[in-house]
């Protein structure tokens, strides 16, 4: 049976890769057993656990103000976070599978490819753009862009003018245990829609908010996904 360590074990993502998975041996640690802002504490834990797999979730998301309040948190944790993953995961061989977002696109038009070019609109975007960077000079690595949404979903109201091309984040786990051996670039998500739309199916009663109600972040209009790659690799494995 193949082992997956995972980063961030606290985490939801985290947590449903574990409530999904039925073929591997998974261990997630969460901070304190390992530190991604520590190359030592990572290159330790792969040395002792000899993961074939290493899936990296930890990261600083929210409250997403404090990408622009404390940058240099933002930094450590994710820019040379991620880093650090990427260094181990090289000094070890291990594969490395990066969980990033849909952020890192222009968030304009929609529908974007994985080969589009990426223009983050927020301190986060950016902080996840920039552990992009140091995945991609790793050859035995993924990247999967995404946009996952809670489910129930835990605010009380959605963007009625934001799109986004979401998937709940039990579905995003189960397929990102399928994608493991592939490389390079992937966008996982579901169809475009507004977050209004896409929540509306989960919770009825979900409030209704706009783009201009919100002051203190850079929100993108449309930041879906072209997943038309995802759908030809998953077709080619018959899930």
């Amino acid at each position: 049976m193949k082992k997956i360590l995972i980063s961030g074990g606290n985490s939801k993502f985290a947590k449903e890769l574990l409530n999904v998975n039925d073929k591997f041996e998974i261990l997630a640690l969460p901070r304190n057993k390992m530190d991604v802002t520590d190359l030592h504490s990572i290159s330790n834990a792969i040395s002792i656990h000899k993961p074939d797999y290493f899936i990296h979730t930890a990261a600083l998301s929210r409250p997403m103000i404090l990408h622009k309040e404390r940058p240099d948190i933002s930094i450590s944790s994710n820019i040379i976070g991620t880093a650090n993953c990427t260094i181990a995961c090289m000094e070890h061989s291990t594969k490395l599978i990066y969980i990033s977002t849909d952020f890192v696109y222009e968030g304009t038009i929609g529908n974007y490819k994985e080969t589009d070019p990426v223009l983050p609109v927020n301190g986060y975007a950016w902080s996840k753009l920039g552990g992009e960077c140091s995945v991609k000079l790793y050859e035995n690595s993924l990247i999967i862009r995404t946009a996952m949404v809670e489910n129930p979903y835990p605010h009380e109201k959605a963007f009625v003018d934001v799109r986004k091309s979401l998937i709940e984040y039990k579905e995003a786990a189960r397929l990102t245990l399928e994608l493991l051996d592939q490389s390079g670039t992937i966008n996982l998500g579901g169809e475009s829609d507004t977050i209004y739309n896409h929540v509306k199916s989960i919770k009825e009663d979900i409030g209704k908010i706009s783009r201009n109600d919100i002051t203190d972040l850079d929100i993108a209009i449309d930041s879906s996904m072209d997943t038309n790659k995802l759908k030809r690799i998953l077709n080619d494995k018959s899930i």
